[in-house]
């Protein structure tokens, strides 16, 4: 199915990607719930195999689920095609296996505790070799990181929990300068308030279990391809190796429109098998449906309970991105108008008992290591979220011992307000 590109966004989150007239006219996309596909004949076998013929064989690496989610994806990135796997580190995995494979990585230390952890436990121990940066958008710094061994840049849009903003388009013209791909995470973003493609970004990764799926009920995880890099310049020999399964064709030969995507399902899902099962892509199909909403308000309420906790005598900086006079709030205006979306941090202006105090007098926010959910959530990322860091990292990253995580949900945003503030008097008690 072709992806439709002239239709806006609202009209995408709803329709890409599916034809009801396909599936018995259902209106839902359906839950295909099965194990494997009927192949019809050992004849199509032979060539689905060889990738002479697309088609169904196994769940595992594709379901007509997942495949609807997926398609819907790289529409709203304006992309051209996306992989469904089983979580968001998943997904930060594959794309940075197939794209580092026997070489080396840079990226950056305002990231997910998770992925930092990854850094230094999973990827060199798998041929991955990762070099840190320390601001995202100091070029210089990144280009004496570059070698001849470089495969990729990753970084995160919006930094967890931090929200420093990276100048995706400055660091996408210095990748592409070097031959380099740029891979993003996109998590805190999702594709309503920033489309990563347009600003020169090739492949996007992220969490659905955040803010697309929206609801805390599901893991999951997706990467989307632009089909714009060339994989072939001389820096990624996997993508220019014959593989036996192709028919002794390389990956860009076989599947030239996105060999990203389809080097990532052939070989690492296939063979890793994170897959994510149809009925949790159902689920993160039908957040999808209101994300526009949902990411519009919760940007709105982030906004007006930032600049509260601006002014409030026990809070000693506040890191949204959007208020007057914070660092990165140029390129918010440039890369976020729609809003800075519904997660950010602020330091708590007290010793780590007033933070637990303040934490467990709260009636509302509820303490949970999630984001971008429909309820409102706190979290102390110092102890959780990014507790794998050393106090070292931690200040690399920007997270100082006094930072607390809001993700702001759909309530009344005066009784958001109001929580906090009962919670600020508990700990004054």
């Amino acid at each position: 199915m072709s992806i439709e590109q002239t239709q806006g966004f609202d009209t995408l989150k709803i329709h890409a990607g599916y034809q009801p007239d396909e599936h018995q006219g259902s209106i839902q996309v359906p839950i295909y719930q099965t194990t494997a596909f009927d192949i019809g004949s050992p004849e199509r076998a032979d060539r689905l195999i060889r990738f002479e013929e697309f088609g169904l064989l196994y769940t595992r690496v594709g379901n007509p689920t997942l495949a609807a989610l997926e398609f819907r994806t790289a529409a709203l990135d304006g992309g051209v095609a996306a992989v469904a796997v089983a979580s968001g580190m998943a997904a930060v995995s594959y794309a940075l296996l197939a794209a580092g494979e026997g070489g080396h990585v840079i990226a950056a230390t305002q990231i997910y505790g998770g992925t930092y952890d990854a850094y230094k436990k999973i990827y060199p121990s798998l041929g991955v070799q990762i070099d840190l940066v320390h601001d995202v958008n100091d070029l210089d710094a990144i280009s004496k990181l570059i070698r001849k061994e470089t495969k990729a840049i990753f970084i995160e849009t919006i930094s967890n929990p931090i929200n420093v903003i990276a100048d995706l388009q400055a660091i996408a013209d210095l990748a592409h300068k070097n031959g380099l791909p740029l891979i993003v995470d996109n998590t805190l973003a999702t594709p309503y308030l920033l489309r990563p493609f347009e600003y020169g970004a090739d492949i996007v990764v992220y969490s659905a279990t955040k803010a697309l799926s929206g609801h805390g009920s599901i893991i999951g995880g997706l990467i989307v391809e632009n089909g714009k890099f060339d994989w072939l310049a001389g820096r990624h020999p996997q993508f220019e190796k014959p593989v036996f399964t192709f028919g002794n064709r390389n990956v860009v030969e076989t599947f030239p429109l996105f060999p990203f995507t389809a080097r990532v399902r052939t070989h690492y899902l296939a063979l890793l098998g994170a897959s994510l099962s149809p009925f949790d892509a159902y689920l993160i199909l039908q957040g999808i449906e209101t994300l526009s909403e949902r990411l519009k308000k919760q940007s709105e309420s982030a906004q007006t309970i930032a600049e509260y906790l601006s002014l409030h005598p026990q809070v000693s900086w506040v890191s949204y991105p959007s208020l007057p006079g914070n660092k990165y709030k140029a390129l918010a205006d440039k890369y976020l108008p729609r809003g800075a979306g519904g997660v950010f941090a602020f330091g708590f202006n007290g010793s780590e008992e007033e933070i637990y105090k303040f934490i467990n007098s709260l009636k509302l926010f509820a303490y949970h290591a999630n984001l971008g959910d429909a309820r409102s959530l706190i979290i102390n990322s110092p102890k959780t979220t990014h507790h794998e860091l050393s106090p070292e990292e931690k200040q690399s990253a920007g997270i100082p011992p006094e930072t607390i995580r809001l993700s702001i949900g759909l309530e009344d945003v005066n009784d958001l307000i109001a929580d906090l503030k009962q919670g600020f008097e508990a700990v004054g008690r």
